[in-house]
């Protein structure tokens, strides 16, 4: 009862996600990023739907997966087949996957109006699929009862009598699904707990969407009835308002009910495989995501920043280094003295009240000019360098120029010009780019790179633009945030100007000049 399986269903119902579109590749990628944290199931796809999905079974295989089963996804043979026809149960079985997920009909309402068989031929129908399955080979057969809490709700004495069919015919598991994500978590505790009295020699599972936005709380209501197998997707990805989420159950299950999932190494890689999901999926994450997202344990306000720098658990429910993310003091205007010191203790920099104030006052003449840097932490650390007197400058910058022409096919051309100095010795450089940041980038990168091969591993992956005072029309100051990353971090910097492409100058160079200052630091 304390094992809890994990079931991961990304792959399928995270897919299902508007805007979201696996490739072959990325379902792979995914899937060994799964086991590697070790995740007990991952279900694959639906089988029979399209040749993607069962060319990643065959492919799967060549993974060597170390911890996770690889379920293959289907439904309960059609009213009108035979099972040995049925085009979806011969598909999990071709996948050749050992794990066979069906789901069936447990609403009587859903019987008549969307399989249009009878009651007790539904029985027939779920039993047949079950036996089939083992007969032919399969391992285990997980039972996902779709619309169970509204079928039970509505006719309980059939919503058991679906579940009681599945256990005579051998299922493995008993997933109780809450498919419109409509129920409350004391609904979904009431029910599973007379489920789990009715077949408690039997595993019984949880999957909750979150229409309601209370999956991850009515999963961890289930597994108080007694479930012991709960399916989920990375960061709660899936279609309409998305899945129940892994990557807030896992943690919850773990430190809140003391129930054993992932092994503490595993669970410090929880915020790491939360990104990597959501870039494989081409989705910004959520910042305010709990326990994984950029600002779980983010603190702006004096006050809490003054009892953090006491007591880490004044503020903080679990220590953010256990699923792998990190604590983050936030600087602005509304800072008080506290916030700034805190960010010094983590920089290693001895610091007074008197420092704390002067860095502080610059933020908030800084912040009236237009700049902020709660997501430019590089650009605050560039500062305090400034402030210190330690500020190294990579180069002086002589000019530079950008140039962007089209000509009479529509191509547009941009070129950048880009002259420095460094330690006396003069670089002039051209380069092209997509754009004019791109280009001046490229520019400034090649200036710089027999100088400090280092900044090779950067790259920018983002790129933000937002107007501060829009009421100035054309003549407006230009807010520019970069987010830059290299083999082992991600940094954010801010340039503001009334030119756009000055205030992007101002960015990428603090960009670069955090990085060297971060390599030093690490020398």
């Amino acid at each position: 009862m304390n094992r809890i399986m994990l079931y991961d269903s990304t792959l399928r119902d995270g897919a299902q996600a508007e805007g979201v579109n696996f490739s072959l590749e990325d379902k792979l990628l995914i899937a060994r990023r799964l086991d590697q944290i070790g995740i007990d199931y991952i279900e694959g796809g639906y089988a029979v739907s399209n040749p993607k999905d069962m060319e990643f079974f065959h492919r799967v295989k060549e993974l060597g997966l170390k911890n996770a089963k690889i379920a293959g996804f289907g439904s309960t043979r059609r009213a009108d087949n035979s099972v040995e026809n049925d085009a979806s149960l011969n598909a999990i079985l071709n996948s050749g996957a050992s794990v066979a997920t069906i789901v069936a009909k447990s609403w009587d309402f859903h019987v008549t109006e969307v399989l249009r068989c009878s009651l007790d031929e539904n029985l027939v129908i779920c039993q047949e699929s079950i036996k089939y399955l083992f007969k032919k080979g399969i391992d285990e057969v997980v039972f996902d009862a779709e619309h169970f809490f509204d079928g039970y709700k509505h006719n309980p004495q059939y919503a058991m009598k679906v579940l009681e069919a599945a256990a005579e015919a051998g299922a493995s598991c008993l997933a109780l699904c809450d498919t419109n994500g409509g129920c409350l978590p004391n609904e979904i505790y009431e029910i599973t707990t007379e489920v789990a009295k009715k077949f408690g020699n039997i595993r019984i599972g949880i999957h909750c969407h979150n229409d309601s936005d209370c999956a991850v709380a009515s999963s961890l209501a289930a597994v108080s009835a007694g479930v012991t197998h709960v399916q989920g997707t990375i960061n709660g990805i899936g279609e309409r308002t998305g899945n129940a989420n892994l990557c807030t159950i896992i943690p919850n299950l773990t430190f809140k009910m003391r129930r054993q999932t992932l092994s503490a190494e595993n669970m410090k890689k929880l915020t790491e495989t939360s990104i990597f999901v959501s870039e494989v999926a081409n989705l910004v994450p959520p910042m305010n995501m709990p326990y994984v997202g950029g600002s779980a344990f983010a603190h702006k306000a004096g006050l809490h920043v003054n009892a953090l720098r006491k007591n880490k658990k004044t503020y903080e429910h679990v220590d953010p280094e256990l699923v792998g993310n990190e604590r983050k003091f936030l600087i602005s205007e509304l800072s008080g003295r506290d916030n700034v010191l805190a960010k010094l203790e983590k920089l290693k920099i001895e610091a007074d009240k008197d420092l704390a104030k002067k860095i502080l006052e610059q933020v908030q003449d800084l912040e009236n000019q237009g700049y902020q840097f709660e997501s430019a932490d590089a650009s605050f650390d560039v500062l305090v360098m400034k402030v210190i007197g330690q500020y190294r400058p990579a180069f002086e910058l002589v000019k530079y120029h950008v140039n962007v022409e089209k000509d009479s096919a529509g191509n547009v051309l941009t070129e950048a010009t880009v002259k420095l100095a460094v330690d006396g010795q003069v670089e002039h450089v051209v380069s092209e780019g997509d754009g004019p940041v791109d280009a001046l980038y490229n520019a400034l990168r090649k200036s710089l790179d027999r100088f400090y091969p280092q900044i090779n591993d950067m790259q920018l992956f983002d790129y933000k633009v937002r107007i501060v005072n829009a009421g100035a029309g054309t003549a407006a100051k230009i807010r520019v945030v970069i987010e830059t990353r290299d083999r082992n971090d991600f940094w954010g910097t801010v340039g503001v100007s009334e030119n756009i492409i000055d205030a992007s100058w101002r960015a990428l160079v603090d960009s670069i000049d955090y990085k060297l200052l971060k390599d030093r630091r690490k020398k």
